[in-house]
């Protein structure tokens, strides 16, 4: 269920620091430092998105995307560039891009146009899970576990694949709240409880005592790594 994202970027420093945070988030990344090698990368199956630099030493970046776009690959592109003109960013979103982030970015602001840009691309390969005795579909948003279907909510859907990018991490509650919807405070924690023992009711056998959606305490949550099989 971890996206795949690969990033071609030629300035090694930026490069490497996107990488270091991307995988803190939970994504896994390949890394490209010119057109060639990035357009041969993007053509790879299994690549979930791209985030291009449009100033690459060997030529333009957008012939990565119009190099997917070409061969009928729908993978989501989300152009970062120096370049800030309306004429730019028209060219860009033009030629097939999903997104375009200005050079300077802030990484709160990347990784939010990263999830909508995946959220708005749809389901990725792995869209069924294994949780324990559930089988999550995540693109109908439906539970099955002992003979019986439930939906789950838009929330508990969103919450449970944020959790899934992250299995194995204690997540902070405030994290929780302020990646998935803009809000840190801690009187919203209550809030972000009651969803997660809802989920549970629908992923756990026993609720009282999960085994899959664990609680850690004066923490947050984790997704135990070993309970998620795709």
């Amino acid at each position: 269920m971890r996206a795949r994202i690969l990033l071609v970027e030629d300035d090694e420093d930026l490069a490497r620091g996107l990488e270091f945070n991307l995988r803190h988030e939970g994504y896994e990344v390949a890394l490209a430092a010119t057109l060639k090698e990035g357009r041969r990368l993007a053509l790879r199956p299994g690549v979930d998105l791209v985030l291009l630099d449009l100033a690459l030493p060997d030529g333009d970046g957008l012939e990565v995307l119009r190099a997917l776009r070409d061969a009928g690959s729908r993978t989501p592109v989300i152009c970062l560039t120096a370049r800030g003109q309306e004429t730019d960013k028209v060219m860009g979103l033009g030629s097939g891009a999903d997104d375009y982030v200005t050079k300077p970015f802030g990484l709160a602001e990347l990784f939010a146009r990263i999830a909508a840009v995946l959220r708005r691309a749809g389901p990725a390969a792995a869209e069924v899970v294994r949780l324990g005795a559930a089988e999550v579909d995540l693109a109908a948003r439906r539970v099955r576990r002992d003979g019986r279907e439930e939906d789950l909510t838009p929330v508990e859907s969103d919450l449970l694949r944020y959790l899934l990018a992250r299995r194995g991490q204690a997540v902070e509650r405030e994290r929780i709240l302020q990646d998935l919807w803009g809000v840190a405070s801690r009187h919203e924690t209550r809030t972000l409880d009651n969803h997660v023992a809802r989920l549970r009711k629908k992923i756990e056998p026993d609720p009282a005592a999960p085994r899959v959606l664990v609680t850690v305490h004066g923490t947050g949550y984790r997704l135990e790594a070993g309970g998620t099989n795709p």
